[in-house]
């Protein structure tokens, strides 16, 4: 018997342009809103599909994960999508993310340097494994200790599925509010994923001039 298809809980908050030339878009996307339709009919809002009401040439280029808020470039024509997706591909796109976790980090700074693959049969999970992983590397640095928990700023120079969220778990240090890889006590401590993409940086297709786009974290 089919498992009932898991219904993913609609965001009701509103996507906000932070930049908007004739070649693209810097946007804040919502927690609770996936960047992509998903595959069930009841699915279907997500980013792009609200986005090309207005843009109706937008495209995706990358993607953040549902329950992750923060900062997306959007291309507006496919030789821009083409070029940033280039740059991507070759690691040329800075990410930076702002993230709360389990516990008080005792080193300022540091890297989490550990192969992601899928786990099968825990799907959309993925693990650690050295024999079938592709090479993924964080750098952590600590901005603000508590008593329960550490903010951190995440720099991923690898792009894998749920990078930052395992590779902060493997570093015992789980995300607040992360339904996949944080234990029930980190799990509990926040009413949502405690990650956002923070700034993205790279080379605007057009002018060939080095576009920061900024969005804070609002926890």
């Amino acid at each position: 018997m089919q498992p009932p298809p898991y219904l993913v809980p609609h965001s009701k908050e509103e996507i906000t342009i932070l930049y908007e030339d004739s070649d693209l878009l810097l946007v804040r996307k919502p927690d609770l809103l996936l960047s992509i339709p998903g595959r069930h009919p009841l699915n279907k809002d997500c980013m792009i599909t609200r986005l090309q009401q207005r843009y109706p040439t937008a495209s995706i280029v990358h993607r953040l994960d549902l329950d992750t808020s923060g900062i997306m470039v959007v291309p507006l024509n496919k030789p821009t999508h083409a070029h940033i997706s280039r740059q991507f591909q070759q690691r040329e796109v800075n990410k930076t993310y702002h993230a709360i976790v389990y516990g008080v980090l005792a080193s300022d700074d540091g890297e989490v340097n550990l192969p992601i693959a899928s786990d099968w049969e825990n799907r959309p999970r993925q693990m650690i494994c050295q024999q079938r992983g592709k090479s993924a590397l964080t750098h952590f640095e600590v901005l603000e200790r508590f008593d329960d928990r550490t903010r951190l700023l995440l720099k991923p120079f690898t792009g894998r599925t749920h990078q930052l969220r395992i590779h902060m778990r493997e570093l015992g240090h789980p995300i607040l509010g992360c339904d996949m890889y944080a234990h029930e006590t980190a799990l509990g401590m926040a009413p949502r994923l405690m990650l956002h993409a923070t700034i993205l940086e790279f080379t605007h297709p057009s002018t060939g001039q080095w576009l920061r786009g900024e969005c804070p974290a609002d926890f």
